[in-house]
């Protein structure tokens, strides 16, 4: 079966308990766009909750990255892309995007996710078989252009006198 790429989740709806005080989506629930998606992605590398209860093995997220670049409201729907950048024999690096249906822009998200061997729990690297999944999706995906939003850090650009 051929791996998606980028890999794009199902249409997902807002739900009304997601929406702040401010009448748009929480931050916070951007994160459970994001996670959906990874969940999915992951799955196809062999790495869902399967994985982590038969073999005691699973995936942390060590670091994520979000920009917010235009608002999401009640009644909006989206997919979520998942790219995964880059790998090594115990972290995975992936970019993912929540756009709206219509195909506008809402929020990016960078993610370095930690393979993890559960009885410890350590870093630990991927089986030979999860490896070569995670590959199989990495080579699906090396034909991608890296994402402009990709890399990014925070930082205050000041004007120069």
């Amino acid at each position: 079966m051929p791996i998606p790429a980028p890999f794009v989740s199902r249409i997902m709806e807002l739900e009304k308990d997601w929406i702040d005080y401010n009448g748009h989506l929480n931050m916070a629930y951007y994160n459970v766009l994001f996670d959906r998606c990874s969940d999915d992605a992951f799955e196809i590398m062999g790495l869902g909750p399967n994985y982590a209860k038969e073999r005691r093995l699973t995936i942390y997220t060590a670091e994520v990255h979000i920009c917010y670049v235009q608002e999401l409201h009640l009644g909006h729907n989206v997919t979520v892309t998942f790219q995964l950048l880059d790998h090594d024999e115990k972290r995975l690096r992936a970019y993912q995007e929540i756009r709206h249906v219509d195909g506008w822009l809402a929020a990016t998200s960078e993610q370095l996710s930690l393979h993890v061997d559960m009885a410890g729990p350590k870093v630990a690297p991927f089986p030979a078989d999860i490896m070569a999944k995670v590959e199989a999706m990495r080579a699906a995906h090396a034909a991608l252009p890296m994402p402009e939003r990709a890399g990014r850090s925070i930082s205050i650009r000041r004007k120069t006198t």
